[in-house]
């Protein structure tokens, strides 16, 4: 169960109606029956170096296993992605403190990774001063979606694996497992949510196959009816898949850490007002809209926005203590056009009350949040601004917003962000 999950949860909502598995069966967890061998895997930086002296240097898995071949190179997630992921991976090592967290680090609506070190040394449970093994190893998963098409693609990998053991302990015994379980959450999805799976979602392998074989890929998709949005059925289903990490051998009690990764995507088919009429989204990404003051092609909707949300004071209406969200506080889209209308006549009404008449000029009048937003000028708070700007720059703002609404599939109530530089 997910954390956002698990909050609805708790506020009262019925689970069962929530969050439902996406596979057909319940699979026993792994390491759920564990026997007491009186040896563990426990997580290095806990341990005082001392403890580790005790042990040999780690040395790469092909060396303790008496093999001169250099290390196997993960293999990229397919031929059409090739070009995309070593973009993804290099980014991603550069962004290791977010990626190794649950949601990992998510670039953009379509592209995200999770990249972990671990550092693990086996111990007996009975005798903490006598280190049996060290086990370091990297895992890696790069996930695409694709804005087209219902489907989001992971490149899972165990790579650059590292051993000590004592003479007792056989490290070639020692096995690493990946295993990954997905949820809907039926509450927030449209009726009728599916989800299907990939061929095989797990991996326990001994450490000289992932050495051989570090990457697999796993490919999740939602079938469609075809289109529905004139209806208002957008065939949203909101998912989640949970990686649990899992160290065992013969003797040793398994390791198993649940919830190591646990990225959130969307599916839809939401027709034109997504751009492309259906496609995937990583739900967690943040989404902004980028303008700059310098851009002569809508400087002064960017000066407006920033003034909005920087200095308030210089905005209409006023009032002390005014805060235009955007910055800090998302925007919501809104897609219902008699509502943006709506808001964008009560802007125009604000504008001619502060400057009177204006029509004959090349004036329009521009409103900050966006009348396509729920936080627009007739939420009700007064926390918008108006302004009269030239016209050509008004229109190229609003092009720029329908772009990044279309580049990024937001949808009715998605959230953004506006961020204005210099």
């Amino acid at each position: 169960m997910s954390v956002r999950t698990l909050a609805r949860w708790i506020r009262g909502v019925t689970a069962a109606s929530l969050l439902i598995p996406a596979t057909a069966t319940a699979q026993p967890h792994p390491g759920a029956t564990p026997t007491d061998h009186g040896l563990v895997f426990v997580d290095a930086s806990t341990l005082p170096p001392s403890e580790l002296r005790k042990l040999p240097t780690p040395v790469p898995l092909n060396h303790y296993r008496g093999e001169n071949r250099p290390a196997t190179k993960p293999q990229p997630l397919r031929s059409s992605l090739s070009a995309e992921e070593p973009d993804l991976r290099a980014e991603c090592a550069k962004h290791e403190a977010a990626a190794k967290s649950k949601t990992g680090w998510v670039k953009s609506r379509f592209e995200s990774c999770y990249k972990r070190h671990y550092d693990l040394v086996l111990r007996d449970k009975n005798n903490r001063d006598s280190p049996r093994g060290r086990l370091i190893f990297d895992v890696w998963v790069l996930g695409f979606a694709h804005d087209g098409k219902r489907e989001v693609d992971f490149a899972a990998s165990v790579e650059n694996i590292q051993v000590a053991a004592s003479e007792d302990e056989d490290a070639k015994q020692w096995r690493i497992g990946q295993h990954f379980s997905s949820s809907i959450d039926a509450s927030s999805s449209d009726p009728n949510p599916q989800l299907t799976q990939p061929t095989s979602t797990k991996r326990d392998e001994l450490l000289g196959v992932w050495d051989s074989r570090p990457t697999w890929t796993l490919v999740y998709g939602s079938p469609d009816l075809g289109a529905k949005y004139a209806q208002g059925n957008l065939q949203r289903v909101f998912a989640a898949l949970d990686m649990t990490m899992t160290v065992n051998s013969p003797t040793v009690d398994p390791y198993v850490e649940v919830g190591a990764y646990q990225p959130a995507f969307r599916f839809d088919y939401a027709g034109p007002i997504a751009g492309k009429y259906k496609g995937t989204v990583f739900t967690d990404a943040r989404v902004e809209l980028l303008m700059s003051q310098k851009d002569p092609a809508a400087n002064e909707s960017a000066l407006h926005i920033y003034d909005a949300t920087k200095r308030p004071e210089r905005t209409f209406p006023s009032f002390v203590g005014k805060s235009v969200p955007g910055e800090k506080e998302p925007l919501h889209r809104l897609v219902d056009t008699d509502k943006s209308e709506k808001q964008r006549a009560n802007s125009i009404k604000e504008c001619k009350k502060i400057w009177g008449d204006y029509s004959g000029t090349r004036l329009q009048c521009d409103e900050y949040p966006f009348a396509s937003t729920h936080e627009g000028s007739l939420k009700g708070n007064n926390r918008f601004s108006v302004r009269l700007i030239e016209g050509t720059d008004n229109e190229a703002g609003g092009r720029m917003l329908n772009s990044m609404y279309t580049a990024n599939r937001i949808l009715e109530g998605d959230p953004f962000y506006v961020k204005i530089t210099p």
